[in-house]
């Protein structure tokens, strides 16, 4: 999706590689590896300090649970960087898995289509989190604090580049 925008992206594996990035996404996945990985390769540390600076991220799915502060289950160890508690497979399992059209407050034009497959939700939010976008029963489905944006569904699964834009622009200091 970033490509298709003209933005040159890199695969991130080691955390020397994090040197010289203006933004960082953490993708959807399975939370347990990814959380796993960034210990194994020790990210953990550098990973916290190069966002609590100022280094945008933006968490899709499995990169919410990551980013977030607090998880309402056992695990895995999130990174404790965004002021949010949250519940994995809020939504149900795979099998309830669905797609909804959702108004979006930071992009303009028509609501996002949004594809949540086992996702997470946000539970309780710190004073300084701002709800994007919820779903009608109010419950919150993008969130962004500062530099960290934070999505319980896969915007990547669409054609519409929209939320790419706005992190594009929380990138340049322009959101």
């Amino acid at each position: 999706m970033l490509e298709k925008l003209g933005v040159e992206v890199s695969e991130i594996r080691l955390p020397h590689q994090l040197d010289g990035i203006d933004g960082l996404i953490i993708p959807g996945g399975e939370s347990t590896t990814i959380v796993q990985l960034i210990d194994i390769y020790n990210f953990r540390d550098v990973l916290r300090e190069k966002i609590k600076g100022g280094l945008p991220v933006w968490g899709t799915c499995a990169g919410l649970i990551v980013i977030s502060d607090k998880l309402s289950d056992h695990r895995p160890e999130p990174l404790h960087i965004m002021d949010i508690e949250v519940s994995r497979n809020a939504f149900g399992r795979q099998l309830d898995s669905f797609e909804a059209d959702i108004e979006f407050d930071e992009i303009e034009g028509p609501p996002f289509h949004c594809v949540f497959i086992r996702a997470p939700g946000v539970d309780k939010m710190g004073k300084d989190v701002r709800v994007l976008a919820k779903l009608d029963d109010g419950r919150p489905i993008a969130v962004r604090q500062g530099n960290m944006l934070a999505t319980s569904f896969h915007p990547e699964l669409t054609d519409d580049t929209r939320i790419h834009d706005l992190f594009i622009k929380i990138i340049q200091g322009t959101a």
